[in-house]
């Protein structure tokens, strides 16, 4: 796994890859996880919570085991640090992802958000931006919100 991820940041080009190389399932949970690392970052702190959340979140998401996870974590975690905007990440989820799918990254992203208890303006400011360009609606994204906030029992 972690190879393969590894591997993705060779040629992002996509000169000499095959197509379906270039868009595999590694390349996709590196996207998600991205965006997870960044909600969890965004607001210049990344928690040991935030990290732990997004463990979970991965792990349970895409059927991972631990040392896996812990790849790609530490990948997303490196990309995210290096990455100047998060547009490729977001182009890869919305047209990969079904919309159920990118609704319940929309969740998961708002798990990462309220990992430390505290909701901050930058972090409801991605989520709103990353809402937008992955075509949720404002409606879904706060209906999201709303089963994170009743799942981890913190009142809006």
């Amino acid at each position: 796994m972690f190879d393969r991820i590894q591997s993705l940041f060779v040629d992002r080009g996509g000169g000499a890859e095959e197509p379906d190389k270039r868009h595999s399932t590694d390349e996709l949970h590196l996207a998600a996880a991205v965006l997870l690392v960044e909600a969890a970052r965004i607001d210049g702190r990344f928690e040991e919570t935030e990290r732990k959340t997004i463990k979970t979140l991965i792990r349970a998401r895409f059927g991972l085991d631990p040392q896996e996870t812990d790849h790609l974590l530490a990948e997303a975690d490196r990309e995210a640090a290096w990455a100047g905007e998060l547009w490729s990440y977001v182009r890869v989820i919305k047209n990969r992802f079904s919309h159920a799918e990118r609704v319940r990254l929309i969740e998961m992203l708002w798990e990462v958000a309220y990992a430390d208890g505290v909701l901050h303006d930058y972090e409801a400011n991605l989520l709103r931006r990353v809402g937008g360009l992955v075509y949720v609606s404002d409606r879904e994204c706060g209906a999201a919100r709303k089963r994170v906030l009743d799942r981890l029992g913190i009142g809006a």
